[in-house]
């Protein structure tokens, strides 16, 4: 038994890291020595105590493994490395994981880890960085600070001493080196973000992201933060990919699940279940009431008129795109080759054929709808080619096209003559952006709308149409089998798509008359993305 006043003092747990050695002050001027090696879940603990008098205490003791240290440490040093390898290679013990995939998500082991890795600046990447490594023209950075003799190999594969494809497995365990100290930063920073927004926090489907985003982050965590050698680089990259994978599919209904949670928000500000007050500024933001329930009456601001709240969905937002860019880049760099892509960045991509494959999806959509749709007119330079990624482009072009296509059905009745819609695609060799301009005559936006379409859930869908949309998980970003006109994110997304890698997207409308929507895309992709804090 540990006596009573060092018991007063033993840190709790002891981190993440498998072995470490730790002293700390004990009451009376006492000191205590900690060794300990990792066993399981664990950490088994030997110590020896050495209080003010000439008596000597050993025991053991098991203390979890995982979290914060005891406020009174006053020094603390790596030791060797963690038990399973002490008949291996050495290495830091910092380099390994430990299992964390069953830490319950409230726990204050959990929360530590989600505000250690929240305080870590996070890095931004830019297109043409993504597209370097991916070519592995950033390889001559690797170094054999985690063993394996990675700087030997890369030399030879730079010298042609071997065969250019051994760089593949270089640049995939680069890659997935990188993510894996990236990725638990951007997770924990959204964490975080998603516990402290006003209102939305409460609302169900919120807190079901919220836990998704833990889960991500835990399995991420217990995944070892480097391959242990040269020669276990490959099993240790296919386990990270696995894990990555299931992360991928496992976001893919966040959209859906937050438009679920921002619906659930609209509804009980309708009915005035939410008690009215300002927040950061914003009227009726709501407040909770003395018995826990967040109430805002019938007489509160409109939905969409609310800051704060889309403030954080725009952040949220941008760094949900951020974090699939990395890991579906990553996993496309582990498929069979295709011409002129790296990853998911197409070297040629033309906008001329994204915008041919969004008018076919749109007039597709529109028919199915309306019995008929639109002609679209393309003008421009229609030859014209600069990398970017396809899909991202080809999900603005769908959504201004097929509101253009609505507006212009609606504006003129079905079975009239429609005027053409008219798509232009500018570039010039000095120019510093790619622009296509999307020219609609269906009518135009009223003035006192046009700050509402950047709001999330703004439409002016039929509300059965968007309860039935959030009524089920669609585990897809964008397709088109959704109606023309649904939960009102098309807009704003499209914008976060736009400025991810620099560009805009603005739109500019004449009531009475129509639309003409600005899309703007960086030629040279040098612009870093926007992270949010």
């Amino acid at each position: 038994m540990l006596p009573l006043h060092c018991r007063q003092v033993l840190p709790r747990r002891l981190d993440h890291l498998p072995l470490r050695i730790a002293t700390w002050s004990c009451y009376g001027g006492s000191r205590t020595a900690l060794d300990a090696t990792r066993a399981s879940s664990s950490v088994a603990v030997r110590w020896t105590t050495q209080p003010c008098t000439s008596r000597t205490t050993t025991g053991t003791a098991a203390i979890p493994s995982c979290g914060r240290y005891g406020h009174v440490i006053t020094s603390f040093q790596t030791a060797v490395t963690s038990r399973r390898n002490l008949s291996s290679s050495p290495q830091t013990a910092s380099a390994q994981a430990v299992d964390y995939t069953s830490l319950p998500h409230s726990s204050p082991e959990t929360q530590a880890l989600i505000d250690r890795h929240a305080h870590k600046p996070q890095t931004p990447a830019s297109l043409q960085t993504l597209m370097k490594t991916g070519r592995g023209e950033f390889l001559h950075k690797m170094n054999d600070t985690h063993g394996g003799g990675y700087a030997s190999v890369v030399a030879d594969v730079a010298g042609g001493g071997e065969d250019e494809s051994e760089a593949t497995p270089l640049v995939l365990t680069q890659v997935a080196s990188f993510l894996r100290r990236e990725l638990p930063i951007r997770l924990a920073h959204r964490i975080q973000d998603l516990s402290r927004v006003p209102l939305l926090q409460d609302m169900n489907s919120v807190r079901q992201v919220r836990e998704l985003y833990i889960t991500s982050l835990l399995e991420i965590l217990s995944v070892d933060k480097h391959p242990p050698s040269r020669e276990g680089q490959e099993e240790w990259e296919s386990k990270f990919a696995a894990i990555l994978e299931n992360v991928y599919e496992r976001h893919s209904s966040v959209l859906v699940q937050m438009a679920r949670g921002a619906f659930e928000l609209r509804a009980a500000i309708r009915k005035g279940a939410l008690l009215g007050g300002d927040d950061d500024g914003c009227e009726g933001e709501g407040q909770k009431s003395s018995d826990g329930e967040v109430r805002v009456g019938r007489d509160a601001v409109e939905f969409e008129l609310m800051e704060s709240t889309h403030a954080f969905l725009d952040r949220f937002y941008i760094s949900r795109i951020g974090i699939r860019v990395l890991i579906g880049q990553y996993l496309s760099l582990r498929q069979p080759p295709v011409e002129n892509y790296v990853g998911v960045i197409c070297s040629k991509t033309s906008p001329y054929e994204i915008v041919k494959r969004a008018i076919d999806d749109a007039a597709f959509m529109c028919t199915r709808k309306y019995g008929d749709a639109p002609e679209v007119i393309i003008t421009g330079r229609l030859d014209m080619t600069f990398p970017y990624v396809p899909t991202h482009l080809h999900y603005i072009m769908l959504e201004l096209l097929k509101n253009s296509m609505r507006a212009t059905v609606e504006y003129h009745g079905i079975d009239a003559d429609y005027p053409p819609i008219k798509v232009v695609i500018a570039d010039g060799s000095d120019n510093e952006d790619v622009i296509i301009k999307v020219s609609d005559e269906g009518g135009g936006i009223p003035r006192s709308n046009m700050k509402r379409i950047w709001s999330y859930l703004f439409t002016t869908a039929d509300p059965e149409i968007q309860e039935g949309m959030v009524a089920f998980n669609e585990n897809v970003d964008h397709n088109i089998d959704s109606p023309l006109a649904g939960l009102g994110y098309g807009l704003p997304i499209s914008r976060s798509y736009a400025r991810y890698f620099g560009g805009d997207l603005s739109i500019m409308s004449m009531e009475g008359y129509g639309t003409d929507c600005f899309v703007y895309l960086t030629r040279l992709g040098n612009t870093i993305e926007p992270i949010p804090i």
